[in-house]
């Protein structure tokens, strides 16, 4: 597929709640196609956006003239075992990754809780696992090759073109179009792990702890409770020992997605319900096991939903989450969908919600179909308080002026997208907003 066919498509994200109107559709396989492409929109004033698995809940990849689609432009180009560096095509997914990787003995070092998206657009919306030791996804990336809006070429890293690799590694896709992608990775491990509810009091009042003594911890508090879900994922040199085939059908197949999404079709129906549905989420005590380290971050899916995610400085998490809860127990909304919580370290990205702090992550998911807007803001304006920086990809109610503070770096990567894409022919109406025009 090149930039002169003249196919055009509807497109729509994951969640169901970003569409396109027709635009032109183009399905490059190599790089030389995706750099005609970009070159031909420069030449013709037009706007172009590429897109992947389309589990972005924002408008950041919605295409108005031009969409690439990186399905065909998805393939391991090269592994070095002894370094640890493997280089793959921006529209690589992460779960096929992931597999190829365990075949060489090797391993993301983290991971967020799917895998369906694709390395580019995971890097470019800053997403993350948890980790208080551990960086998001954008950390692990050793260098790139960029197609800039005049569709040049450009390969940077740590040691060349540096300002660029920095802003392009969580670029919105507002600096270029990633074609590779080379990221630092590690031996195979595997984790073992323990899933238990806590009293969330109890938990919050010993969060620290919990946070410097797991490798990986996150948590789930079940609103209309008392009760948290918890997760401790430990690094281990022990053999694995993962759920039977039964049980984990049973736990991740019945009960986290049809089941739960039983539970969702119904508190959507009578939202009434939902405080009682609640308290059976608790209920289904302790869990241990251990598994390669990608089968136990990443999760299925099935139930489809709406999200917003805010990263706030670490030590303000107890605060923000007791917050949250009395908001709600005070606001008298229904919700059938528990509130993440996930940790990360620092790193020095311009635009990564961790930029330059230790960073906690509370997120609110809201099921699809339901106006997820009143409690949405209500949240945000919480997250506000603590200079909250909102998830590029998951729904937020922020724009340039509001979010132009929270980043210590915002204006070199201002700087930069002036330098590379003075036409914004990588611009759109969300990136506009967020980033002006």
């Amino acid at each position: 597929m090149t930039a002169t066919d003249s196919r055009t498509t509807r497109w729509s994200n994951w969640a169901g709640n970003q569409r396109t109107e027709l635009v032109g559709l183009n399905l490059p396989r190599t790089e030389i196609e995706l750099q005609q492409i970009v070159h031909h929109a420069f030449k013709n004033s037009q706007r172009v956006k590429a897109v992947g698995a389309g589990h972005s809940f924002t408008g950041i990849a919605l295409a108005e003239q031009q969409l690439i689609d990186l399905t065909n432009y998805s393939e391991i180009v090269e592994i070095d075992s002894q370094r640890r560096l493997v280089t793959v095509q921006a529209g690589m997914q992460l779960s096929v990754l992931n597999i190829f990787l365990h075949q060489h003995g090797l391993a993301m070092p983290n991971l967020g809780d799917i895998s369906y998206q694709t390395i580019a657009g995971a890097i470019s919306t800053s997403t993350h696992g948890t980790g208080a030791q551990l960086t998001g996804l954008a950390g692990q990336v050793e260098s790139l090759r960029i197609i800039l809006a005049d569709g040049s070429i450009v390969a940077c890293s740590a040691t060349a073109n540096r300002e660029l690799f920095d802003c392009a590694r969580v670029g919105l896709g507002a600096i270029g179009l990633l074609s590779t992608v080379t990221l630092k990775v590690v031996p195979a491990f595997t984790l073992a792990v323990i899933e238990q509810p806590m009293r969330v009091d109890e938990l919050l009042a010993n969060l620290d702890t919990y946070v410097a003594s797991n490798d990986h911890f996150e948590f789930f508090w079940v609103p209309h409770t008392g009760w948290a879900l918890t997760k401790r994922n430990n690094r281990t040199t022990g053999p694995a020992k993962p759920m039977g085939k039964m049980s984990h059908w049973y736990a991740k197949t019945l009960m986290e997605n049809y089941a739960f999404g039983a539970v969702c079709m119904l508190g959507r129906a009578k939202p009434s319900l939902i405080p009682k549905l609640a308290k059976a989420l608790p209920a289904s005590g302790r869990n241990e096991y251990s598994d390669s380290s990608f089968k136990v971050f990443a999760s299925k899916r099935i139930v489809k939903f709406y999200e917003m995610e805010y990263a706030i400085p670490r030590d303000a998490c107890a605060e923000a989450l007791n917050r949250v809860r009395r908001m709600i127990g005070d606001s008298g909304f229904f919700l059938n969908f528990p509130v993440e919580v996930r940790f990360t370290a620092p790193d020095e990205i311009p635009l990564s919600t961790a930029s330059n702090r230790e960073s906690a992550y509370i997120a609110v998911h809201i099921y699809k179909g339901m106006d997820y807007v009143p409690y949405f803001k209500e949240v945000e304006s919480i997250m506000n308080s603590y200079q909250g920086r909102p998830h590029w990809g998951k729904l937020h109610f922020q724009n340039a002026e509001t979010l132009a503070p929270r980043y210590p770096k915002w204006d070199l990567f201002q700087t930069v997208r002036n330098q590379v894409d003075p036409k914004r022919v990588f611009s759109n109406v969300y990136l506009e907003t967020v980033l002006g025009k």
